[in-house]
């Protein structure tokens, strides 16, 4: 659901509404569950991850088209994987002559390359369509700062997710356990 009332709430919040009805039809009563999210993607992986089969929860258009191929496979994956990283900090900028939003996510695996990440939209006014990107950072006080100089409009390129092969291991660790030889176990 998209939340106009946001407009006029406090500046920043999300737009966006998730939220998951259950009914039980022989007690005729239902619950649900609501958060309001920035992203359509991160409604959709919260749908996900409460029983909603991915393919029933397509989205209406809530804005501007994508923009290109990077931002259609980074939505698909933030709804795909949503549950991999924490939500720590948000921002909507609804300002006509920048309209942004940023994401700053925690990997819930400490282990992660990139642990922090930092996900943007923005939209372009003249061609009405969005671009979703994504950065990578070591702490989370530099995925902050990011977040804050890019709303200022003075932030630089976001930095490259690392990739998995990236995580240094400790000298003398095999990168592969080594496999057991046939027979019982012992």
């Amino acid at each position: 659901m998209f939340d106009r009332t946001t407009t006029w709430g406090h500046p920043g919040m999300p737009q966006v509404l998730a939220v998951h009805l259950q009914r039980d039809r022989e007690k005729r009563t239902f619950s649900f569950e609501h958060a309001p999210l920035p992203l359509p993607a991160m409604a959709q992986s919260w749908l996900i991850h409460r029983g909603c089969p991915s393919d029933a929860i397509a989205l209406a258009p809530l804005g501007p088209p994508p923009a290109d191929e990077a931002t259609r496979a980074l939505e698909l994956r933030l709804a795909g994987d949503g549950d991999h990283y924490a939500m720590g900090y948000s921002y909507t900028s609804d300002d006509p002559d920048d309209m942004v939003i940023v994401v700053a996510l925690r990997a819930l695996d400490e282990r992660a390359p990139s642990p922090f990440r930092v996900v943007v939209e923005e939209v372009d006014t003249e061609t009405w369509t969005h671009t979703l990107r994504e950065g990578g950072f070591d702490t989370l006080g530099e995925a902050l700062q990011w977040c804050d100089d890019r709303l200022a409009g003075e932030a630089g390129p976001l930095p490259p997710v690392r990739p998995a092969a990236a995580v240094s291991r400790p000298a003398g660790l095999p990168k592969v356990p080594a496999p057991r030889p046939p027979g019982r176990s012992r």
